[in-house]
């Protein structure tokens, strides 16, 4: 008695400690997870501090530069003993000079620079976009083939159901061995069914978990109760499709092209600069000096490039924009195509649901009746019952081509 007390109570611990492993995500925890945790969208935020730090040191000065030496020392050193001798130059120099830049070519600077935080934070959410599209069709691949399961495991029973009153039948005469043996092969090819299906599965499961930055062999439960969103109703408005962050990111892109033009532009204007400087005379007295400085770009060998870059910024902004409409034009194509795909693939799988599997269901039904009345065939019953299983799993092939192609439809309209 007490080792059967003591293994129920292992048996016990065994399945909560599986229990424990296998727990339950949500398709909206696993993208939540996906946005948290995937490098790529982590290494953009390192990339938006990067810009924004930068961003804060782009209106900074140059530090001052200070610098000594010796001057209008002679050859003969025995002259710098002369305190008196007109002759007599030699000091030693003290100065410090400092760069006043034109504040219209640092507020430029920094525009551009936070322009560039601005175009990752875009990049960041169409990543984001494009992993939720991947983690949703995984996740749809494995529901459908976990009901692909079920119908075959309900499938096999009845098979075995069939193939043990068959035999049965045979003793006396009621059944052909011919047909007994393909009934045999037929459960031998469901299991190479579930095979391949466990084996679909399992390829889901390690790109979900990879998506999650967790071990590929964790394993997890999903949703069991997934149904199409009846996108199909949706009306083909595209005027939002300019929102999306691929086409926004090339805007910003677009305004940091333009930000970065005006600092090449502003780049004429002068630059400005004070030195003081302080001569310790040996032979006659001390001296100093304090000097403006003034940068001229405008002189023609320096001007040219400033213009030339201008110019250059311009035909590339032109291009950038010419882009931006052609991906405009191929989104709109994408998401109107998607949109009519699902109309048409809903109405198949309707037809399915409502009127193919019903009928394949009556016929097996019916033949199962005079199977069972001995009027009926066990070849035909055969024939019956693989027409339902292969209907059902063409019906869960449509299935999977909906909710991928509302996946594609969310990624094309960018709903999250």
């Amino acid at each position: 008695m007490k080792k059967i007390v003591s293994t129920i109570v292992l048996l016990v611990c065994l399945l909560q400690l599986h229990a424990q492993d296998t727990t339950y995500i949500s398709l909206e925890k696993l993208l939540q997870q996906v946005e948290t945790n995937y490098p790529a969208i982590l290494q953009y935020q390192q990339n938006i501090q990067s810009w924004q730090a930068k961003a804060q040191g782009a209106k900074s000065w140059m530090p001052p530069t200070f610098s000594t030496g010796i001057m209008n020392f002679p050859y003969n050193l025995s002259m710098v003993k002369e305190k008196n001798d007109p002759m007599n130059w030699a000091g030693i120099s003290f100065s410090i000079e400092q760069m006043i830049p034109n504040q219209t070519k640092l507020n430029a600077k920094r525009d551009y620079i936070n322009s560039l935080a601005e175009v990752e934070k875009s990049k960041s959410d169409w990543t984001k976009n494009e992993l939720r599209r991947e983690a949703k069709i995984l996740y749809y691949n494995r529901f459908v083939n976990q009901q692909k399961q079920k119908s075959l495991s309900e499938s096999e029973e009845v098979l075995n159901l069939l193939l043990t009153t068959a035999e049965a039948k045979f003793s006396s005469n009621q059944s052909q061995l011919q047909t007994i043996y393909k009934a045999k092969a037929r459960l031998a090819e469901l299991k190479n069914m579930q095979y391949m299906l466990s084996g679909l599965i399992a390829e889901s499961n390690i790109g979900l978990n990879i998506l999650m930055v967790r071990d590929v062999n964790t394993p997890f439960e999903i949703d069991t109760l997934i149904q199409p969103r009846n996108y199909s109703l949706a009306t083909t408005d595209t005027a939002n499709i300019t929102n999306r962050s691929d086409i926004t990111a090339l805007t910003k892109y677009i305004q940091s092209m333009k930000l970065e033009q005006k600092v090449m532009k502003v780049g004429v204007r002068p630059d400005f600069g004070v030195r003081a400087e302080h001569m310790q005379m040996l032979g006659m007295p001390s001296q100093w000096s304090i000097m403006g400085m003034m940068t001229i770009p405008i002189v023609p060998w320096s001007s040219k490039m400033y213009s030339s870059e201008v110019k250059s910024m311009g035909f590339q902004i032109q291009s950038m924009e010419l882009e931006k409409q052609t991906m405009q034009l191929m989104a709109t194509k994408m998401f109107t195509e998607k949109l009519t795909m699902l109309r048409y693939e809903n109405g198949q799988y309707q037809n399915y649901s409502q009127q193919i599997i019903p009928a394949y269901e009556n016929n097996m039904q019916a033949n199962l009746l005079a199977f069972k009345q001995n009027t009926g065939d066990l070849f035909v019953l055969l024939d019956a019952w693989e027409m339902l299983l292969m209907k059902k799993l063409e019906m869960y092939d449509r299935l999977f081509n909906i909710l991928k192609l509302e996946a594609e439809y969310e990624y094309e309209t960018e709903i999250k």
